[in-house]
């Protein structure tokens, strides 16, 4: 059973930094990605950023240069550091780990990121 834990959301005014971890406990293959989506409220779920366990990383336009994603492989912990937020990067964060042997998505639980003054 894959559990994925999130931490580090809150409220932050704009210009600020906020940085999200998600440790990814249970059995899989080392052969992932392991990312961020996000959800606003009326709008769909987008990816954010994203790191394959080769070290490729790819970032949604609206995040590049302001959001950094990073991992621990001997932790199985992923993060992102978020830097010069806006208020249109509030929403519901979730990390997500996927499988590419077997096409599965696991999801955490999301954690709110919220971006006013």
């Amino acid at each position: 059973q894959v559990q994925l834990v999130e931490s580090g959301g809150g409220l932050v005014q704009p210009g600020g930094s906020l940085r999200l971890s998600c440790a990814a406990s249970g059995s899989f293959v080392r052969s992932n990605a392991m990312g961020w989506y996000r959800q606003a409220p009326g709008k769909q779920r987008e990816l954010v950023a994203r790191t394959i366990s080769g070290g490729r990383t790819n970032y949604a336009d609206s995040v590049k240069g302001r959001f950094t994603i990073s991992r621990d492989n001997a932790k199985n912990t992923v993060y992102l550091q978020m830097t010069s937020l806006k208020p249109e990067d509030t929403a519901v964060y979730y990390c997500n780990l996927y499988i590419y042997s077997s096409d599965v998505s696991y999801w955490g639980q999301g954690t709110q990121v919220t971006v006013s003054s």
